[in-house]
C-alpha cells in the first residue's frame, strides 16, 4: 500500500526467515533423525482447537448478495494486508504469532458502564450470519468473501453507549512479540480505526469473526475484525482488543501516518483518485481481469444517505 525509502543496510523485512519456521526447524531435524535422537528434542506444541469452531458455519443472510463469484479461498488467504506482521501481502505463513486465545475485548468511553469481554463470551451474546460481501482496496483491487459475523449495531447496543457518543473508535492489539512487525518504529502503533455512530449502526457495519465457513483465519484479522464493504479496506480494522465510545473523531494510522494521502472517511469513489494512482478500476484478485469500481464499492442505495450535507468534506479519503 505504502513504499518508504530503506537506508542501504536496511534488510527487507520479507527476506527474514519467519519465526514460525525459524522454531519449526527442530521438529523437522527430530523427525528426520529417527530413533537416534528421539525425544532429545522438544515437541513443537500443536496449537489449541478454536472453541468456537462448532459456531460454524452459520446460516446465510439471503438479503446480501452478490454479482460477481466468490474469490476462491486459497487466493484470498494468500494475499493479504497485515501490517503487524510485515507490509508485503504474503504474510500468511508469519502469522503463527497471533495467539487468539484468551483474547479480551476492551469496551470504554461514553459508555453506561465500562466493562471487559472475551471473545468466547461475547459470541454467546450474539446471533452469527453469513454474508456475501465486496472487499475493495485502497490498493485497486478487490474480492468477494463469504464473511460470518453479527451487526456492530448488536455489539454497540450491548455496549449502551451515552447520547454523548459520537463516535466508536477501534484499536488492535499492541504486542511486538505476537506482531513483529510492530517493532517498526515508523508506524504509528497501535492500528487505530473510527466510524461515526451513524455509519456503526448502519445495516452493513459488520464485525466479523469467521469466513468461508469456518473461525477466521489469522490472516484476515482473528478472532474479531470490522469489515465496512463501502469503504476502502484499511478501514475494516483486524484483531480488534479495544472499543472506545468517544465525541471526538478518531485519527486512524494512516491519516496519522500520512495525512496528506489519508483521512477519517475512505468511501469509495471511483471518480476521485488517490493522489499516486486512479481508483477507477480494479484488479479482481484470482482471475487477473480490471472491472469498473462503483460508486460506495456498489453499496450506494444502502449507505449515501449518511453523507448527506456533507458535499463540502473529504468524505473519500
Amino acid at each position: 500500500m505504502h513504499y518508504f525509502r530503506r537506508k542501504g543496510w536496511e534488510i527487507p523485512e520479507r527476506e527474514a526467515t519467519p519465526e514460525a519456521l525459524f522454531l519449526d526447524r527442530r521438529a523437522v531435524l527430530g523427525a528426520g533423525a529417527g530413533s537416534i535422537l528421539a525425544g532429545a528434542l522438544p515437541a513443537v506444541a500443536a496449537e489449541e482447537p478454536d472453541p468456537s469452531a462448532s459456531l460454524y458455519p452459520a446460516k446465510r443472510n439471503e438479503a446480501f448478495k452478490l454479482d460477481r463469484d466468490l474469490t476462491p479461498e486459497k487466493a484470498n488467504q494468500q494475499y493479504n494486508n497485515f501490517y503487524e506482521f510485515g507490509s508485503d501481502k504474503r504474510i500468511f505463513n508469519r502469522v503463527d504469532t497471533l495467539k487468539t486465545r484468551p483474547w479480551t475485548l476492551k469496551i470504554d468511553g461514553m459508555v453506561e458502564k465500562p466493562f471487559e469481554i472475551g471473545i468466547d463470551d461475547l459470541l454467546k451474546k450474539v446471533q452469527l450470519e453469513e454474508r456475501l460481501y465486496r472487499h475493495r482496496c485502497v490498493e485497486a483491487w478487490s474480492m468477494t468473501i463469504p464473511w460470518t459475523g453479527f451487526p456492530l449495531k448488536q455489539l454497540v447496543d450491548l455496549c449502551k453507549p451515552t447520547s454523548s457518543a459520537k463516535y466508536i473508535q477501534f484499536e488492535t492489539f499492541m504486542d511486538p512479540k505476537m506482531g513483529p512487525g510492530q517493532k517498526l518504529s515508523w508506524y504509528p502503533w497501535p492500528y487505530i480505526e473510527g466510524l461515526t455512530m451513524a455509519e456503526a449502526t448502519n445495516d452493513l457495519a459488520l464485525m466479523v469473526t469467521g469466513a468461508y465457513g469456518k473461525p477466521l483465519a489469522k490472516q484476515f484479522g482473528a478472532p474479531i475484525r470490522l469489515h465496512t464493504p463501502w469503504k476502502y479496506g484499511f478501514k475494516s480494522v483486524k484483531s480488534i482488543t479495544k472499543i472506545s465510545f468517544v465525541d471526538k473523531q478518531p485519527k486512524n494510522f494512516w491519516q496519522a501516518l500520512q495525512s496528506s494521502e489519508y483521512g477519517f472517511w475512505a468511501n469509495v469513489n471511483p471518480a476521485v483518485p488517490h493522489p499516486r494512482w486512479t481508483q477507477a478500476t480494479e484488479e479482481v484478485l484470482g482471475k487477473s481481469e480490471r472491472v469498473p469500481t462503483l460508486l460506495f464499492n456498489g453499496y450506494g442505495e444502502q449507505v449515501a444517505s449518511l453523507y448527506k450535507g456533507m458535499e463540502n468534506e473529504k468524505i473519500w479519503f
